[in-house]
This record gives structure tokens, sequence and C-alpha cells, in this order.
């Protein structure tokens, strides 16, 4: 069953609408350096919390692929979204890739940024019961090791902070149900079959989902171009946002849907 799941909109009225989705283990506020940009080149930005996640509900899991997919379908059928660009990292690019595929007609265009097609090779349930066993907090420090270099995290140890605290307030629940939603997906097969204008970033440091990931991405999906920022580690749109924000709407402005 699908849930309401915690959203907010900015930016102007009668704008193009960007979806925005986010990694597993963050809220909404993860993107707010996207939000001024893409406000100020006139879209309309609506950001969320996946199920388990920020202000979302927390159904038991485990979840998979297709209920998340389906909540974020389901916040533009309520927002009388018809078709919306799509700017997700990792777990947000997942289910991009998941959408791209079974509802194609409600997607102007897709952005991935910092994700994977098949990460089947990460012990997803061992990471489960290891937060069960430690709660979130105990995997705060693990998570900011991926998500940013450690030059970064040195010269920005007040929002270094501010990211383990959103880590830390995640439910344990949401955040181990996503995670057996990553360890089951089944969504590389079909990336030939995508046909939205798709951009894809990688991240140079990225350990979680390196390079490569978004390489073999972008050499299955037709027409996809392919960047990779540096430095930058699993959490690109913040350590390098400016650059970031800048392929995306660039991206935006040439898909014409």
């Amino acid at each position: 069953m699908g849930v309401s799941v915690n959203y907010r909109i900015e930016g102007p009225p009668d704008g193009v609408p960007v979806l925005l989705s986010g990694s597993i283990g963050s809220d909404l506020r993860m993107w707010d350096p996207q939000v001024g940009p893409l406000t100020a080149a006139g879209y309309r930005v609506v950001r969320y919390d996946h199920r388990g996640h920020g202000g979302s509900p927390v159904p038991e899991g485990p979840y998979t692929l297709s209920d998340i997919a389906g909540d974020a379908l389901a916040l533009l059928d309520r927002l009388g979204i018809e078709r919306a660009h799509w700017v997700g990292l990792s777990l947000g690019g997942m289910t991009g890739m998941w959408v791209a595929q079974h509802a194609a007609d409600r997607l102007r265009s897709l952005t991935l940024v910092c994700t994977s097609a098949d990460l089947s090779a990460v012990r997803w349930d061992e990471r489960g019961r290891m937060v069960r066993a430690g709660g979130m907090r105990a995997t705060a420090e693990s998570s900011l090791g991926r998500w940013f270099t450690p030059e970064w995290r040195t010269a920005h140890p007040e929002l270094e902070r501010h990211y383990a605290d959103m880590i830390a307030g995640q439910p344990v629940e949401g955040y181990v149900s996503c995670c057996a939603a990553i360890g089951s997906m089944d969504i590389a097969a079909g990336l030939p079959g995508i046909t939205a204008p798709t951009l894809v970033i990688s991240g140079a440091q990225d350990v979680g989902t390196p390079p490569a990931h978004g390489k073999l991405i972008a050499a299955a999906i037709p027409g996809a171009r392919f960047d990779i920022v540096d430095p930058a580690a699993h959490l690109a749109t913040v350590e390098a946002a400016d650059e970031v924000n800048a392929l995306i709407l660039a991206h935006l402005r040439t898909a014409h849907r």
C-alpha cells in the first residue's frame, strides 16, 4: 500500500516541475543546495522524504523499489503533476530508473546522481542487522565516510554535524526497510528501454556508488550523457554543488519534453 509522503514545494507556481528524490539515510533537507538555483531558473521544485524517512510515515518493512516509486508517483498525482523532471541521488536515482522503466510517461527527463543499477555485491541484510543492533547514531560515522571526502569534512565541521544529525534522526525501521529495497532491486536489465533524456553524474571519490557504476548506466541508456565531478564523494550535490547544479540546469534546458 502506498503512503502519503512528506514533501515541500518551492518556486513559481507556473514553473515546470522538478522532483528531487534523495538518498537512503537522508531527508528532504539534503537538497538545500539545489533549491535556490532551480527556483531562480524558474522551476517549481518538489522535494520529498522517502517512506520511512524524515516526516514521512514509517510502514513496517521490508520495502521494495516499486513501493518507494509508487509513493513518488502518488505524490505527483496528489499535486496534479502529470510529468516532471526527475533528479535522484543514490536511492532516489534507483527509484527514478524504476519510474523511467515502468511509468515513462510521467517523466520529462531523468538526472541520476551518484547511483547504481546493481548493488547486489553489498550485504544489505548485514547492514540492516547492524543498524537494528546499534541504532542510527552508530551508523552515522560510516555513512559520513561514504558521503563526503575527508578534506570536505575537515573544512566543513558544522555541516558535517548537520548531516550526522540528519542520518541519526532517521527511523531505524525505515532505513533497514530501504536497505532491503536496494538489495532486491531489479532494474539493470531494463536500462536500454529508458527513453527519457538522461544525465548521469558520478562523484570521483564516491566509494558507495563508484564512477564505474554511473558509466555502466550511461552506456546502457540510449543517448545518455555521463559526467564526473571532482572532488566529490557520494553526496556530490553538497560537496560539488555548484558544478552539479550547472550540469542539472543545462540538462533540464535541453530536455524539451
